[in-house]
């Protein structure tokens, strides 16, 4: 077990103790370390705990979480005290949201002391099961890729390093090992997560599909495609609603999101031409593409590199349910992040060294005279001064 403890896990042991009648929820990408946040907690609080995955090839039925709940209430009542209830991969349950609802309900009525943990790597299985049954009763704490200082304070990871590598604790032994350390992200890190998370849990008509427009992405970092140029790259590829959906699954297992174009004021369009952004430069680099010497040579393709991880730092760092990020484009004019927080905006341009026109702040704010702007690189805020702090705070509160 890697010794490094993520900043999250004392807001998870703090919670824990500080509120036993609301249901905690991670969710996160794959091996950025959930279960071993999660096996950190137990050995951290003053009680036992019960931990059970269900992360099998075949899913098991809701029987499993009612054998894992009768299990915590037996140390319960043997220890004559609180239990802490793990259950990791939770998604993969059928009707788990019913059932995790129906025994905390029994739970609240008998006075039990079960604390409540559960892990997913889905976002859109999870979150959609926690809306449906469980309104009031959770509380949602995200585990995302691993940032900079962590990668830094871990693995010793220089900042040019995590830009091209990224950071997967798992991926961390073959340092040094290119070829080795692209075949491990491609084979246990990327398809088993295209097919244990996506391809398993959801229904997708055209697997071989999904997977070269993952493919695809990677090959085009903070690019705007367009869904007809897509379709002239992907073969069978059907219609650009099948595309934007895609991208959807995609998005919900934390590798790929499609910036929609920012328009204040107005229903932005589904079909709007998407900027692609992985949410870890190792999902590009993993996957063809120049070495990292090569990569640190080539300015137009370091400044994708640059580019996109300023794109997943804002992705992975801003809630959602609070933030959109987006991108905004008028003719040759461009801002390469727009982020909306209430009623502030915030124009975000990345001054990485590579070629390109002219900047389109100028454009975006004659047009939205109230919005800040925020330059980030090269003329602006370093990039290790960007990446060292949260996008949060980056952006005030």
């Amino acid at each position: 077990m890697l010794d490094y403890e993520r900043p999250i896990l004392s807001d998870l042991a703090a919670f824990t103790r500080g509120h036993p009648s609301v249901i905690q929820a991670l969710v996160g990408p794959r091996q950025v370390g959930k279960t071993t946040l999660a096996r950190q907690l137990q050995a951290s609080l003053e009680m036992p705990s019960v931990y059970a995955s269900a992360d099998s090839p075949i899913p098991p039925g809701p029987e499993w979480i009612e054998t894992q709940w009768r299990l915590a209430e037996i140390k319960s009542a043997a220890e004559r005290g609180p239990v802490l209830l793990v259950l990791d991969e939770i998604q993969k349950v059928r009707g788990w949201s019913e059932t995790v609802k129906r025994l905390w309900d029994s739970r609240t009525a008998n006075r039990s002391r079960l604390r409540l943990l559960i892990l997913g790597s889905s976002s859109l299985l999870l979150q959609a099961g926690l809306s449906e049954s469980m309104s009031g009763r959770f509380f949602l704490h995200r585990c995302p890729h691993w940032s900079f200082p962590e990668s830094r304070a871990a693995f010793r990871r220089s900042l040019d390093e995590w830009i091209y590598y990224g950071c997967y604790p798992g991926a961390a032994q073959f340092a040094g090992n290119d070829e080795r350390w692209r075949q491990y992200v491609a084979d246990s890190l990327i398809e088993t997560v295209l097919a244990r998370d996506v391809l398993q849990l959801q229904r997708v008509a055209k697997p071989a599909l999904l997977r070269h427009l993952f493919l695809l992405a990677a090959a085009y970092p903070a690019h705007i495609l367009s869904y007809n140029k897509m379709l002239g790259q992907l073969q069978d590829a059907g219609n650009t609603t099948t595309l934007s959906h895609y991208l959807t699954l995609l998005e919900s297992a934390f590798l790929v999101s499609g910036l929609e174009a920012f328009s204040r004021g107005k229903v932005r369009q589904r079909g709007s031409s998407p900027k692609l952004v992985l949410w870890s430069n190792a999902l590009v680099s993993a996957l063809g593409g120049p070495s990292f010497d090569e990569a640190r040579a080539d300015p137009a393709w370091w400044g994708r590199l640059v580019e996109n991880a300023v794109g997943a730092h804002l992705l992975n760092g801003l809630p959602p349910s609070s933030c959109s990020v987006s991108y905004w484009r008028r003719d040759d004019e461009e801002v390469d992040f727009v982020v909306e927080r209430g009623t502030a905006i915030w124009a975000v341009e990345v001054k990485s060294g590579r070629p390109r026109k002219a900047s389109g702040l100028r454009a975006f704010r004659a047009r939205y005279p109230r919005c800040r702007a925020l330059l980030v690189g090269a003329e602006g805020i370093p990039l290790t001064t960007f990446f060292e702090t949260h996008p949060a705070a980056l952006l005030g509160r």
